[in-house]
């Protein structure tokens, strides 16, 4: 699940009760110019908003929090294609999340319809077709590369959310780690993914 910064948002309390409330348009900019408070900020307002999106398109929780992190990590990395022209940032991030969530519903029924033909041909693969099919595209090759640019902590928080499936609570039981630490970490991850896929692009 997906949830704010505490820390960021202690330290600038006292600055929003001084300043006009900040709006997503305010803080997109920001975030294009490579602001991580800002994404921090972003990043609170648009998660939730998001995770409900992808919920009830994908109707598994685990799924919709994986795609959530996936929806929230394009806009980090695509900020500056940003135009207010277009419209609001939060009917920007609604169809990047809407549009993200069916194909992955395409994804998952185009793997289990691959799965029902390789039973009727009495296929027996010796390896998982579906995740080796997934690993050899471009963009999970990118990730997988950049993931080696994280800490330790970082990378296996990610990695068994992303490649095993695992949800926040296991993935912080698993890690004998906080919840609320784990949900930093994957955070934290995302803006240092950003920046290592924009040097490998």
């Amino acid at each position: 699940m997906v949830t704010r910064a505490p820390a960021l948002h202690r330290a600038h309390s006292t600055a929003e009760t001084e300043s006009p409330p900040t709006t997503a348009e305010t803080l997109m900019a920001q975030v294009a110019l490579g602001d991580e408070n800002a994404f921090a900020a972003l990043y609170d307002m648009l998660a939730g908003p998001i995770l409900g999106i992808t919920t009830r398109v994908l109707r598994n929780r685990s799924l919709a929090e994986e795609v959530t992190q996936e929806v929230l990590l394009e806009i980090w990395r695509t900020a500056t294609r940003f135009s207010a022209h277009r419209g609001s940032v939060m009917t920007w991030a609604m169809t990047v999340a809407h549009r993200r969530a069916i194909d992955r519903v395409r994804s998952v029924q185009a793997a289990a319809d691959r799965d029902d033909r390789a039973e009727q041909l009495e296929l027996r693969q010796p390896y998982d077709e579906v995740l080796e099919t997934t690993l050899e595209t471009l963009d999970r090759e990118r990730v997988r590369r950049a993931l080696a640019g994280l800490t330790d902590l970082q990378r296996q928080s990610i990695q068994l959310a992303y490649y095993r499936g695992y949800s926040y609570p296991e993935v912080a039981e698993l890690l004998g780690t906080p919840l609320s630490t784990i949900k930093t970490r994957m955070r934290d991850g995302l803006i240092r993914l950003r920046d290592a896929l924009g040097v490998l692009a």
